[in-house]
């Protein structure tokens, strides 16, 4: 992703985290780059993320994603989270 001008706050849980190795990551984004392009970027770099990226919900600070073609902003903070068993 060149022209780095918007730095986002990835932040995994559950299996996402497992599948990571971390808790967080700070990714440094094109200008107009959507949250589904940012999906997509990570699952490419590392596939194994990707697997689980693809069942995963994601909020953008603090509010639930239902369109991947929103476009991230400078400074926000990606959630992503995966199915959670149980109630």
């Amino acid at each position: 992703m060149a022209d780095v001008a918007v730095k986002v706050t990835v932040r995994y849980f559950a299996a996402a985290r497992s599948a990571a190795g971390f808790d967080d990551e700070i990714i440094g984004l094109a200008p107009g780059t959507t949250v589904g392009a940012l999906v997509q970027h990570l699952g490419e770099r590392d596939p194994e993320l990707g697997k689980v990226l693809s069942r995963c919900s994601y909020l953008c600070d603090g509010i639930a994603v239902r369109d991947l073609r929103m476009t991230l902003g400078d400074a926000q903070t990606v959630d992503v989270l995966p199915p959670f068993a149980g109630g």
